[in-house]
């Protein structure tokens, strides 16, 4: 799971290992407690650890795409897949599929979320809510962390 410790990759993580998965998480060695905590049972840091020292795996779930979307491909074993949500991928897995996935609302899984997240079996990955008196604040660029910034709005 790229990005396992993002708001996408933290639950796929989690739904991951509740339906038996293995997850090997990736992203920066800053998030490498964040992946673990969320259910990563490995962590590669992308910055200073091989990828490709991870070997064949089953599926590769990429929210990060480019060069780590490319390197990835070649680690799928025969029959694997590779998941992509940045959009159409060049990449592709030599014996295996590539999807680009695309999210298509649908109300009963969406209520299944909700679902799992009120009764604890899914966490979120919040890291800043803020006021919506905050919110040019809290979405400024400068200080902005992906994926991690919720503004909240009180009637």
């Amino acid at each position: 799971m790229h990005g396992a410790a993002g708001a996408v990759g933290s639950m796929v993580t989690q739904l991951a290992r509740e339906f038996g998965g293995y997850v090997i998480g990736t992203g920066r060695a800053a998030d490498r407690q964040t992946a673990l905590d969320f259910g990563a049972q490995e962590f590669v840091d992308l910055e200073n650890d091989a990828l490709e020292d991870v070997g064949g795996v089953d599926l590769v779930f990429d929210v990060i795409g480019g060069d780590i979307q490319k390197r990835s491909a070649g680690m799928i074993r025969a029959g694997g897949t590779l998941v992509s949500v940045v959009g159409p991928t060049e990449a592709r897995a030599a014996d295996g599929l590539t999807v680009d996935f695309v999210v298509e609302s649908d109300r009963a899984q969406l209520s299944e979320i909700v679902q799992r997240v009120r009764d604890g079996r899914l966490r979120t990955n919040i890291g800043t809510v803020s006021t919506l008196d905050n919110a040019v604040a809290a979405l400024n660029p400068t200080e902005r962390h992906r994926g991690k910034t919720i503004i909240h709005v009180r009637p």
